[in-house]
């Protein structure tokens, strides 16, 4: 097998290896068969391509119009000039299956059936993907950079797995990656013939019979690239897990991981437990509010509705427009007492999350960017990227008010509700159900069963908050809380749903942010310590209705309070009714970093948090992965002019030295400046190429501190304005006239003297530049150098050359054709 060919067959396996991580995203598995054969037949033309040999801009055209081709005959064949060519009807019917398939992701969770436009979105991007690659690993021969497509597919495939990315599929897309470099090296190592090798090796034994020789390096890399992925896999498990906090997105398992918003029973929020813990608090949002009762105004960020006795998750869910005005809340009745409140809410800058916080039950949300609504939760969820940035936004919602009565008399819940939501696993100990019946015994109604839970857990059952408990999880968890008695908002909250639940309460989870702390100017401000979880219980005729186990945290609502507890003259059965208001048009407060905050650390800087989004129309998650990969590739985009100038000017200042000059890539870098750089049988060490290598160093750094260069100067004049425009002192004008002189002798002189110090008159010149420069100035040279212009041009004058062989090669071409 020659090089290239292996090549190729490496970068097509490596795309379909990676293309196996989307193997769990849509059932049945067929698809990537297909998607086999047509990467296979597209690496083929390539080859073929580069066999003839084409010039490399037709070689990747040919390819991506046989590979247009492929889809047409496959996907819409009937549409397709004579079965195969992509004329506009096949065209026209791929943009509209495409469309087909975009709406069907929307509509089913992973793992979705493979219709026809999820097959044409899963084989079209595995096409793509291995087109990008065998263009960069094959056509161009550069592998390293063929990883980053390689990259992409990995992420977008572990992104929207709720399994967050099995073990085997990095496996599997590592390992291809690492077969394409080790082919790309070892062709490298063909164009160099044996290394080691010679006329008197051919006379001895084979090389490779001893173990030496050409296969040394391949050995060699084989090695690094398993120590490297071995590396890879055992490390991240032997250490410690490290977690960012409840707004930071670094923490996989956080309070709802990129899997499907999963939380470990009893040992869920590690990062809420590590906010509750910080000393210095951070400010999330502030907000004003009509609400008469502002400690009952808990704000919800998402709803825990899966208890498979392990751990606590949303649902997977659709999602639609948002409406003007919310739907009415389920269950609630016209008889339950309720008070219109407006609130207005901005959001921290730096609080970045896809899910926004609401009080419950919201009726009417405005707000700009990029919202879905999900209609079983209530909450408004980012789309294409949107977070809570700086968000700012007023909503009206209702302050429920209902009685003890109303509560104890509440008929069953309806069917669907019940069986959804007090569904309890099998491998739940049955200690919890039995702890759970001793707690309410002697109780009458599911109300009366509630407030016994709520207060054995916060009065009577000797149970003590502590944010500083050990870590547990697992189905024995809950039990081993129920002993120890110890816990924080998690545990409580996370227990008594589960308790509820074995006594045919519905139950479910919130998690969101406590009122927070009333200011001086009436709004009220939500910090990190206010991240809380409580548990929400279901009433017939009221909805779903909040309740507060956790001791010495949030307020415990008045319908749950024991009459005996109350101050004289209260009702508990007649709470107080606010006036009704509508949202303001505008926030009345903005965010601490913009008032100046009161909070250590206003304006610090928090990844997002792992919120997982429902699925359903564009949920955030493509957004945001998109969004990840934008800036990684504009970081890098952003790096290249720093990137090029150092590895130049480390050519260069080794040239100076006398050391040989770059090689490779560096070498063509050096020579984007349109300098000869190092050539075959040329010494690198000759006194004249040291000088003209420290010159244009030389004048480079001048041109990146702000002194443009001139090539219709002499040596001596250019260096007297070197001089004079940077101010330098006496020491560096003395180096820069010594290099200028040195310069003319190396061009014109037919002996040149002996040079000495090159390198360090470069260096002593740029150290003036640098002590001369004010700030920005030293900036803008070591981020944005300006003599980087010179990298622009070499491309542009290299895309030019381009071009015109592939014009030349198609003049040709066409006269054949002409003749024939």
């Amino acid at each position: 097998m020659s090089a290239g060919t292996r090549l190729t067959f490496c970068a097509a396996l490596a795309s379909l290896l990676t293309a196996c991580s989307l193997l769990p995203l849509a059932t049945p598995t067929v698809w990537l068969v297909q998607a086999a054969v047509l990467v296979l037949a597209q690496s083929a033309v390539g080859a073929v391509g580069r066999r003839i040999p084409l010039a490399r801009p037709l070689t990747v055209a040919l390819q991506a119009v046989v590979s247009l081709a492929l889809l047409a005959l496959v996907f819409v064949r009937g549409q397709a000039v004579l079965g195969v060519l992509p004329g506009p009807s096949a065209i026209g019917g791929l943009g509209r299956l495409l469309g087909d398939g975009v709406r069907d992701v929307g509509q089913y969770a992973t793992p979705a059936p493979v219709t026809g436009g999820i097959r044409l979105l899963l084989v079209g991007g595995v096409l793509l993907v291995a087109l990008v690659v065998d263009v960069l690993a094959v056509t161009y021969r550069s592998a390293a950079p063929a990883g980053l497509p390689l990259l992409a597919l990995f992420s977008i495939a572990s992104g929207l797995d709720e399994g967050g990315g099995h073990w085997l599929w990095f496996l599997l897309a590592a390992g291809g990656y690492l077969l394409l470099l080790l082919a790309e090296g070892r062709d490298r190592l063909s164009r160099w013939g044996r290394v080691f090798g010679g006329a008197a090796r051919r006379s001895g034994p084979p090389a490779d019979a001893a173990g030496h020789g050409a296969v040394a390096p391949v050995r060699t890399g084989r090695r690094i690239g398993a120590l490297a992925l071995g590396l890879a896999l055992v490390v991240p498990a032997l250490l410690p897990a490290m977690g960012g906090g409840l707004l930071d997105a670094g923490d996989p398992d956080g309070p709802l991981g990129h899997g499907g918003g999963t939380i470990t029973a009893v040992n869920p929020l590690v990062s809420l437990q590590n906010n509750l813990n910080q000393p210095a608090d951070r400010e999330v949002l502030r907000y004003r509010t009509t609400s008469p009762d502002a400690l009952s105004m808990y704000l919800r960020v998402i709803t825990l509705d899966q208890f498979d006795g392990t751990s606590w998750k949303a649902s997977t869910r659709g999602v639609t427009d948002v409406p003007g005005t919310l739907p009415s809340p389920a269950g609630l009745s016209p008889g339950v007492q309720v008070s219109q409140v407006a609130t207005s809410i901005a959001a921290a800058s730096w609080y970045a999350q896809s899910y926004l916080p609401l009080p419950y039950p919201a009726t009417r949300v405005r707000i700009g960017g990029n919202w879905r609504y999900e209609p079983e939760g209530r909450t408004l969820v980012g789309d294409h990227g949107q977070t809570t940035a700086n968000a700012q936004y007023q909503v009206a919602s209702l302050l429920v008010a209902p009685t003890a009565r109303q509560l104890a008399d509440a008929p069953p819940a309806p069917d669907r509700i019940r069986r959804e939501y007090t569904r309890v696993p099998g491998s739940l100990p049955p200690e919890v159900r039995q702890t759970a019946q001793q707690v309410t015994r002697g109780a009458t109604n599911d109300y009366e069963r509630a407030v016994k839970l709520q207060n054995w857990f916060t009065l009577t059952g000797g149970f003590t908050y502590d944010t500083r408990v050990q870590e547990g999880s697992g189905p024995d968890a809950i039990v081993r809380f129920l002993h120890d008695k110890r816990g924080f908002c998690v545990h409580f909250a996370f227990t008594m749903a589960a308790m509820a639940r074995t006594l045919g309460i519905p139950a479910r989870v919130d998690v969101g942010f406590v009122p927070g702390t009333q200011q001086p100017d009436n709004s009220w401000s939500v910090g990190l310590k206010d991240a809380h979880a409580w548990p929400e219980l279901y009433f017939e005729g009221v909805g779903w209705t909040r309740f507060e186990p956790t001791p010495s945290r949030g307020s415990t609502p008045d319908y749950t309070r024991d009459t005996s507890t109350l101050p004289s003259g209260h009702d508990p059965a007649g709470p107080q009714q606010g006036a009704s208001a509508a949202p303001s048009a505008n926030p009345s407060a903005g965010t601490a970093c913009a008032q100046g905050g009161h909070r250590a650390d206003d304006c610090g800087a928090v990844g997002q948090p792992a919120f997982g989004a429902p699925t359903g129309g564009n949920g955030p998650g493509g957004g945001v992965l998109a969004g990840v990969v934008g800036v990684v590739l504009l970081g890098a985009l952003c790096a290249l002019p720093m990137v090029w100038r150092s590895r130049v000017r480390a050519a260069r200042l080794a040239r100076a030295e006398g050391s040989p000059g770059g090689r490779g890539l560096t070498a063509w870098l050096e020579r984007a400046d349109g300098s000869p750089g190092a050539q075959p049988g040329r010494d690198d060490g000759a006194p004249g190429d040291r000088v003209l290598a420290g010159w244009r160093e030389l004048v480079d750094s001048a041109w990146d501190y702000g002194v443009l260069p001139n090539d219709a100067e002499t040596p001596r004049r250019a260096a007297d304005r070197l001089v004079r425009a940077a101010r330098l002192d006496d020491e560096a004008a003395a180096a820069a006239r010594r290099l200028a002189v040195a310069v003319e002798q190396a061009l014109y002189a037919p002996a040149p003297g002996p040079v000495a110090e090159v390198a360090e008159d470069v260096r002593r010149v740029r150290r003036a530049l640098y002590a001369g420069a004010d700030r920005v100035t030293r900036l803008r040279a070591v981020l944005a150098p300006r003599s980087a212009a010179r990298l622009g041009w070499r491309v542009a004058d290299r895309w030019g050359r381009v071009v015109r062989r592939g014009r030349e090669v198609a003049e040709r071409a066409a006269a054949v054709v002409r003749v024939r």
